[in-house]
């Protein structure tokens, strides 16, 4: 094993390139799922290579819980024994365990919070709260429907009902007043979109996966600027006017749209307004690309799927010797 244990937490470097290549050359569609998947994926495999390191590294230290087996100097050469590293680790991977506990706990009280917030508002899927001073307007999930309104949902539709939106949307009266009918139609179809694919999912992935390494961070940015993509472009197919959704986008930048707290997953972050007015203004992506090779994403393309395969297998390997040694130096 050696060495290559350490491989997965350097590896998310290999991912830069496509946090910057993907939103200009994928369907939004695609890049937020393609990063979100690269995200979690490394973020798995480097964890758990800090938790081996720590216990391995730990093995010698007093009043350890290990076996007495660890001792064995056969046992430590089967693996990438290094004190300074496992005592280094007791640190990062208690502060990325706490910044994971975190974030769960922020979204899930925000969450809570805003629904808290509407309560006694009338139970539509749109809810227009009488704030005339702020601007702003968000997609608030959670709250499944019961049971019985999902079973005479699919008997009215006759559909299975996935794509039913799973919260509301939440705006303000001082947003809708700036805006004209068709602009209220693509905010509404905007924050619909993100209930709909339920972009908080992806978007909370990416979050934790930048708690749990550093590395990550670009792959959080570039998928909260995707999704929103993704939902402009779904707002710009309900509305037929792609230039009503660049306005009311303008529009709600301008008047300082807020989220009610930051651990929403960002979904009712603004994003580069200018990058994204001016997708707006050029054609729509392609719903299917394939870039080739021989191009700049599918260099960036092959050289992130490479790391995360040697980021998997490495993390794989870790995880087959450890359990390994554990059955031989502790004995039934």
């Amino acid at each position: 094993m050696g060495l290559f244990v350490f491989l997965p937490l350097v590896l998310p470097l290999s991912a830069w390139p496509v946090a910057r290549l993907a939103a200009q050359h994928l369907h939004p569609r695609t890049a937020t799922r393609l990063l979100t998947a690269l995200a979690a994926v490394m973020a798995v495999c480097s964890t758990l290579c800090l938790a081996l390191l720590m216990v391995v590294g730990t093995a010698q230290l007093p009043g350890n819980p290990l076996p007495d087996g660890w001792s064995d100097p056969e046992v430590r050469a089967a693996l990438p024994y290094d004190e300074v590293a496992g005592r280094a680790a007791i640190p990062a991977l208690t502060i990325v365990c706490g910044a994971l506990a975190r974030t769960l706990w922020r979204h899930a009280t925000v969450r809570r919070r805003g629904w808290r917030a509407l309560a006694g508002l009338p139970g539509t899927s749109v809810a227009v709260l009488p704030d005339r001073v702020e601007a702003y307007a968000y997609a608030l999930p959670g709250k499944e429907r019961r049971a019985e309104g999902r079973s005479r949902g699919r008997r009215r539709t006759g559909r299975s009902g996935r794509g039913a939106p799973h919260g509301r949307v939440v705006v303000s009266r001082a947003l809708l007043d700036r805006l004209q009918p068709a602009e209220r139609r693509a905010l509404f179809a905007h924050e619909r979109a993100h209930l709909t694919a339920r972009h908080h999912r992806f978007l909370l992935v990416t979050q934790l996966a930048a708690r749990a390494n550093p590395f990550l961070r670009p792959l959080r940015t570039a998928t909260a600027y995707t999704a929103e993509r993704w939902a402009d472009e779904e707002a710009a197919a309900v509305v037929r006017d792609r230039r009503v959704v660049a306005r009311a986008i303008g529009k709600a930048a301008l008047a300082r749209p807020r989220t009610p707290g930051p651990a929403l997953a960002g979904l009712a972050a603004a994003g580069p307004v200018p990058r994204r007015v001016a997708a707006l203004l050029g054609p729509a992506p392609a719903a299917r690309t394939r870039p080739s090779l021989f191009t700049a994403m599918g260099l960036a393309l092959w050289g992130a799927a490479c790391g995360t395969v040697v980021s998997a297998m490495s993390s794989a390997n870790a995880t087959v010797t450890m359990v390994l040694v554990l059955r031989a130096a502790t004995p039934l």
